[in-house]
């Protein structure tokens, strides 16, 4: 078992603990639910769907029972990456037992290119193969076995060529997806020219598979009016909405996209959903029949993108006490075959290229390069993580420059009075919280009296050698595509109280079903349990944007808030008319299922129920869609300056590790965690979303290695080469904090922050203090060069050559 907040290896006091969480008693009490036990916004209350997650009742896509008679589908895959198609032999997959439909690009209705932003993603191959794993045809059959066997007697005639795999070379070569981007302020040459001092270095990030345990999946049933319904597992219903209506050439209210919950998504489903839906939805119009598609493991992870691997190198300009001056970074993202959504991750890289740090006058450029891989795209972070890591890796290599402890160094270069401005031009705004929490985890975690420990624990260990670091995170909280930053939401109130909300965001088990759900419950002064949420769905809330970005609280959230108020004020004033003597409008208020009007004597209440009943019987709607458009944010791409986020998310994390420097293995001893997310909505949510997202960030830069042979064949392509952190890679010490007292400065939802995507990137802590461990064989002198993802393998090169230098 483990507690919210901590895994110390007490069982019975974390079940005892936790128990009492759950219960609303004990010392986590205050974080369970509000004074009249309601589990509204800003209380902790269990994942709306958390019980039929353990039970097994959850409906997942492949739980969607469908007509005795529907097909399913098999994709015909390139084996190779890079070549010309020049025949396709489909006549004995035609002929094949169970076949009922084949497909090609040639069978396509409508648009064959379901680029979701700019033009270059075929549904199907013509000629020109762009990567291993890209789609050739489908095949419908009666069953899935009978679907899968006929794939295999296509007859390939393919003129196979050189793949280019390197992205650095393709850059160099201008081979990129899109245009290269640059951010700079200042006079950063003439830094660079006079600094006291200049430091440079390069450092490669590894990519990172999804590994959603739902794979891509979807079901389409055609209607009667020539249309489909489709059901998916989907991060973005409206762009599968547009793209499938596009591929079969018919409106785009002709098609209903719903999305009741997916089985994790991390970004894998924002963009990369959509194909699977548009090839099921060409099968099921042509056959009348419903059709399920979807993707085993092995195939989801060779013909889906990744998260972007990044080659990113620094030179800054320094003083004599590692304080930055200015400097000039490139990033350069490995974008696949085409744009995605590469142009816009690239883009977040390079505005978190100096994560909590001022640059002062700087460049930064960003490269968007092409090599023959499938189309890298959204994961959680999007780009700023691969951002960050330059900047704490050249923090990290001050600190041994200049002899001091890299806390110290990250310190002196936080973003502060006078110099609070990033090199595109926003302010920061709330930067004292960075103080603020690094100075409380500093004390909270012993850090000093621990690294005391650690320097002389190392100096007595020849092999076993323990490193730790305490990395901040502050991160942008919008999409930087502006007209993105939109929601909309639908609520209904029936005549016996209760509600249901619907509105365009999507569950992918971050609960975020449940934030909207007790949102509304705190405008409406219910409990939790009178509001019920549906699917998703284009059909009740049009136009949804993705459910990204970390914005799916604040956006539909917002929009949610605003439906209800808004029947709120309708029922107040109905209520002030109508009731018999009459009620004062003024200082009229819902609370624990009443209307409330008056105070003392005067003081009258009115059951939710009796006025919704009576509202109804005269006419009054009670139904009401809300809406909300983020205000503020702005950016000039021409210029590289303007406000791209409404306000920025911080956190910070140590981690300790203890590395065998002869064999590269280590173990993480420990880890605190501290972070911001304002006013929380639901802190039990909250903190498990800082836990998951630092282990998986941990997993990112430790043991998720991505390999792909010398052709581009995709080789670590399921779990028993693909290695993803489990249970028993948890630290033996895990705190977990949320930092209270500081609400988010700007006017968001109850003035909480977003929870999603930053505490993905507190995992650079785990990497930092592998390099710290690493730098001990040379006492603190060197700053070891550590390529991500730092498996053993690597981490034993490195001390290598920390030792080879000494000698």
């Amino acid at each position: 078992m483990r507690t919210l907040t901590k895994l110390d290896g007490d069982s019975s006091r974390a079940r005892r603990e936790l128990h009492d969480h759950i219960q609303g008693s004990g010392p986590l009490a205050r974080h369970t639910v509000d004074s009249h036990g309601q589990r509204q916004a800003g209380a902790s209350s269990f994942h709306e769907s958390a019980e039929k997650h353990v039970t097994g009742k959850a409906t997942y896509i492949d739980d969607i029972k469908t007509p005795q008679d529907a097909l399913h589908v098999a994709l015909g895959l390139s084996p190779v990456a890079h070549g010309t198609l020049t025949k396709l032999e489909l006549d004995a997959v035609r002929q094949a037992p169970g076949v009922v439909d084949v497909i090609t690009l040639h069978d396509v209705p409508g648009h064959t290119d379901i680029g979701p932003v700019f033009p270059g993603d075929p549904i199907f191959v013509d000629q020109e193969i762009s990567y291993a794993g890209q789609c050739l045809f489908a095949v419908a059959a009666t069953s899935l076995q009978a679907a899968r066997q006929a794939v295999k007697l296509a007859t390939l005639h393919i003129d196979e060529q050189p793949a280019s795999l390197d992205p650095v070379a393709a850059a160099g070569r201008q081979e990129v997806v899109r245009p290269t981007h640059v951010q700079e302020r200042g006079d950063w040459q003439t830094t660079l020219q006079q600094a006291e001092q200049t430091i440079e270095g390069e450092l490669f990030i590894g990519g990172q598979e999804h590994f959603y345990l739902e794979g891509q999946a979807c079901i389409v049933v055609p209607t009667e009016d020539e249309g489909v319904m489709v059901h998916t597992s989907n991060q973005h219903p409206s762009e599968t909405q547009k793209l499938v209506a596009e591929v079969l050439g018919i409106p785009f209210h002709a098609v209903t996209v719903e999305v009741r919950r997916m089985g994790g998504g991390f970004g894998g489903k924002e963009t990369q959903a959509s194909p699977w839906a548009c090839i099921a939805a060409i099968i099921a119009r042509r056959t009348g029949k419903a059709t399920r598609l979807r993707l085993p493991r092995s195939e989801d992870m060779r013909a889906t993108g990744k998260r972007h691997p990044f080659h990113n190198r620094y030179q800054l300009a320094i003083d004599a006490q590692g304080v930055i001056k200015g400097g000039d970074i490139t990033v350069i993202g490995d974008c696949g075959y085409s744009p995605d959504l590469s142009d816009a991750i690239v883009d977040r890289a390079m505005f978190h290229a100096d994560n909590a740090y001022s640059l002062g006058d700087a460049r930064v450029t960003g490269h968007r390069a092409k090599t023959h891989t499938a189309s890298n795209t959204a994961f959680r972070g999007f780009g700023g993580p691969q951002g960050m890591m330059i900047i704490e890796a050249a923090m990290d290599d001050i600190a041994r420059r200049v002899g001091e402890d890299p806390l110290t160094i990250r310190k002196r270069n936080f973003y502060r009075e006078g110099r609070d401005t990033t090199h595109y031009g926003q302010q920061v705004d709330q930067k004292q919280l960075l103080h603020t929490l690094v100075d409380t985890l500093e004390t909270s975690s012993d850090y000093w009296a621990r690294r005391q420990h650690i320097r002389d624990y190392n100096a007595a260990s020849p092999v076993i050698k323990k490193g730790l670091a305490l990395t901040p995170v502050k991160f942008g909280i919008s999409f930087t595509a502006q007209h993105l930053n939109q929601a909309g939401a639908l609520l209904h109130v029936y005549t016996d109280g209760s509600i249901m909300i619907n509105h365009g965001g999507t569950e992918m088990g971050q609960g975020l079903h449940t934030k909207i759900c007790q949102v509304v419950a705190r405008e409406l002064g219910l409990d939790l349990d009178s509001v019920r949420i549906s699917a998703t769905r284009t059909d009740k809330v049009p136009n949804p944007s993705p459910t990204a970005a970390s914005s799916g609280a604040d956006l539909n959230g917002m929009a949610a808030r605003d439906a209800a108020s808004k029947l709120r004020e309708r029922l107040f004033e109905f209520a002030a008319g109508h009731f018999e003597g009459g009620l004062d409008r003024e200082g009229m208020r819902l609370e624990h299922g009443m209307l409330i009007a008056g105070i003392g004597e005067s003081e009258r209440r009115i059951p939710w129920g009796e006025l919704v009943q009576t509202a109804y019987l005269n006419r009054v709607s009670l139904s009401e869609k809300g809406f909300y458009a983020t205000p503020l944010i702005h950016y000039n791409r021409a210029k590289g300056q303007g406000r791209p986020f409404y306000y920025y998310a911080f956190g910070a994390a140590v981690a300790e590790v203890s590395v065998d420097t002869l064999s590269g293995e280590y173990l993480v001893d420990r880890v605190d965690v501290l972070h911001d997310v304002g006013n929380s909505l639901n802190p039990a949510i909250d903190i498990g979303q800082v836990e998951g997202g630092f282990i998986q960030g941990m997993g990112w830069l430790t043991s998720e290695e991505l390999k792909w042979n010398a052709k581009g064949v995709l080789v670590s392509d399921g779990p028993a080469t693909y290695k993803i952190p489990t249970y028993g890679d948890l630290p033996k010490v895990f705190n977990v904090d949320l930092l209270e007292g500081h609400p988010n400065s700007m006017a968001s939802l109850y003035r909480s922050k977003a929870v999603g995507e930053p505490p993905f990137m507190l995992g650079m802590c785990v990497w930092s203090a592998l390099r710290d461990a690493l730098a001990s064989l040379a006492d603190y002198r060197v700053s070891p060069h550590l390529d991500t993802p730092a498996t053993p393998e690597r981490v034993m090169l490195a001390a290598n050559a920390i030792r080879n230098k000494a000698l």
